[in-house]
C-alpha cells in the first residue's frame, strides 16, 4: 500500500501570483518599462545567485541584510558560498565591472525581478519580493540625483498616486562621516545604558545605523544625537544644495530628514525615500541615493553612481488602493462553435484573427452554446464570434457584442469570414 503524499505548499513568505493578479503585474510593468524608456534607461539582467562576498563587501557586514536576512548556502560541488540576491545594486555593479561597461561612456540601466530576504512576512514585506532597480552609472553631478527623483514623481503621477511624499538627506563623504562617527560614538557611549541589544552591538561597528532604530524607547536619544548634516564640508553641501534647487525648480516638495541613513553601507551624499502612510508599518515605497565608492570597493576603476529601488508589491498595493485597478480581460474575441466542422473552422478563424493582431480564445472541447457564452462573458472578451452549421455552410460568422463599448451590449450581426477581421478591428 502506497503512503499518501503529503500536500506541498508554497514556502511562507514566497507567494504565488495567480492569473488575474499577474495580469495587473503585467499592466504595471508595461507602464514602468515605458516610463524608464522615456528617460533612456535600458534593461540589464543579472543572476539571482551571486558569490556571498559580493554582498558582504558591497552592502556591509554590519547590516541587517547581511547579518540576519540573506539566504546563503555552500555549493556542494566546490564549497563556494553563494547567496540569493537580497538586493540588485551590487549585482548590477559587479556586471558593469566584469564587462567593462564604463570604459567609454556612462550608462542608465534598470532591472526588474525577484530578491530574497529571510525576515518575518507581513504586509508589504515578503521573503521573496520584487524590485524595480534603476541605476545611473558614471554620473557625478547633482543633476542626475535630481533627475531620478523627478522621474519618480512622474511615475507616481502616471499611476495616480497622491498620498506619497519625499524625504531627503545627505550622508556626505567618507572623511565627513568619519568625523561624525567619532562624535556619534562618544554620544552613544553616554547613553549605553539605554541601548537595546542591536544598539550595543553596533555602537562601535556601525553607529550610524543605531539612529535608524525602530525602537520607540530610543527615539528621544536618537533625536538628540549629533547630526551628520552638521559635519558636511563645502563640496558636500554644494552638491546637496544643487539637488534641492533642482527639485524646487521642478515643483517637487520634500522634507529634510537628518536621520535618514538607508540600510546599506555603500551610500554617500544624497539619500532619499518616498514614503506613505497607507501601507501600515512598511511605509517606504522607494529608496535610493548616491554610492560613488561602490564600484571601486568591488574592484572596478573609481566611478560615481546613483540609483534607487522600488518594492513592487508595496507599489502595486498602493496603486490598487488609489486607482481601483480593473482585472484585464483574457482576450478580445471569444469563438464559440457547435459541431465538428464548426470546431475545425473555429481553429482556422482564430489563427486568421490573431494574424490581424487580435487576441483570441477558441473554446476548447464541446459544450452547449449557453455554457460557452457563460465562459465567453467570464473571459472579459468584447466580442463573441459564433460558428455553427449554418455559418459553416455560408462561410459567415455571427458576431455578438458582449460589452457596451464594443458596439452595443447584446447586439448581433452576420459577417462574412472574409470581412470578419476588418469588422472586428473597426470596433476598436
Amino acid at each position: 500500500m502506497t503512503q499518501a503524499f503529503q500536500k506541498v505548499s508554497a514556502i511562507r513568505g514566497m507567494n504565488d501570483v495567480l492569473p488575474d493578479t499577474s495580469a495587473q503585474w503585467e499592466r504595471f510593468e508595461e507602464i514602468v518599462r515605458d516610463w524608464l524608456q522615456a528617460y533612456g534607461y535600458r534593461n540589464v539582467r543579472t543572476p539571482i545567485l551571486e558569490q556571498t562576498r559580493l554582498f558582504t563587501r558591497g552592502i556591509g557586514e554590519v547590516t541587517d541584510i547581511v547579518e540576519k536576512e540573506m539566504y546563503t548556502f555552500t555549493d556542494a560541488l566546490n564549497g563556494e558560498s553563494l547567496t540569493m540576491r537580497p538586493e540588485m545594486t551590487a549585482g548590477v555593479v559587479r556586471a558593469a565591472i566584469e564587462h567593462n561597461m564604463l570604459y567609454d561612456r556612462p550608462h542608465r540601466v534598470y532591472s526588474i525581478g525577484p530578491v530574497f530576504r529571510h525576515e518575518r512576512p507581513q504586509r508589504g514585506r515578503y521573503r521573496q519580493f520584487h524590485q524595480i532597480d534603476v541605476e545611473a552609472l558614471g554620473f557625478a553631478g547633482p543633476d542626475i540625483d535630481a533627475e531620478l527623483i523627478v522621474m519618480l514623481a512622474r511615475l507616481w503621477k502616471k499611476l495616480g498616486l497622491t498620498d506619497i511624499r519625499l524625504e531627503l538627506n545627505s550622508l556626505g563623504q567618507p572623511a565627513e562621516r568619519a568625523a561624525h562617527r567619532a562624535a556619534l560614538i562618544a554620544y552613544l557611549e553616554k547613553h549605553a545604558d539605554i541601548l537595546d541589544e542591536d544598539g550595543k552591538r553596533r555602537l562601535y561597528t556601525n553607529p550610524l545605523r543605531v539612529l535608524d532604530t525602530k525602537n520607540p524607547a530610543l527615539q528621544d536619544m536618537a533625536d538628540g544625537a549629533p547630526r551628520l548634516f552638521d559635519f558636511l564640508g563645502e563640496a558636500s553641501r554644494a552638491h546637496f544644495d544643487g539637488v534641492c534647487q533642482r527639485l524646487e525648480a521642478a515643483g517637487i516638495a520634500y522634507r529634510l530628514n537628518p536621520r535618514l541613513v538607508r540600510g546599506l553601507d555603500y551610500y554617500n551624499l544624497t539619500v532619499f525615500e518616498w514614503v506613505t502612510d497607507r501601507l501600515g508599518a512598511q511605509g517606504t515605497v522607494c529608496g535610493g541615493g548616491r554610492y560613488d565608492g561602490l564600484i571601486e570597493l568591488l574592484g572596478g576603476k573609481p566611478a560615481p553612481a546613483v540609483g534607487f529601488a522600488i518594492g513592487m508589491e508595496r507599489l502595486l498595493d498602493l496603486w490598487e488602493q488609489s486607482a481601483g485597478v480593473q482585472t484585464r480581460a483574457e482576450c478580445e474575441v471569444y469563438i464559440v462553435h457547435q459541431g465538428d466542422d464548426a470546431q475545425k473552422l473555429a481553429a482556422k478563424v482564430g489563427e486568421d484573427l490573431r494574424d490581424a493582431g487580435l487576441s483570441v480564445i477558441v473554446h476548447a472541447g464541446a459544450a452547449s452554446f449557453k455554457s460557452q457564452f457563460k465562459r465567453a462573458d467570464a473571459s472579459g472578451a468584447r466580442v463573441a464570434v459564433i460558428l455553427g452549421g449554418d455559418e459553416v455552410a455560408a462561410q459567415t460568422a455571427s458576431v455578438k457584442y458582449l460589452r457596451a463599448d464594443a458596439g452595443g451590449e447584446g447586439a448581433q450581426e452576420k459577417v462574412s469570414l472574409a470581412m470578419l477581421a476588418s469588422v472586428l478591428q473597426s470596433k476598436g
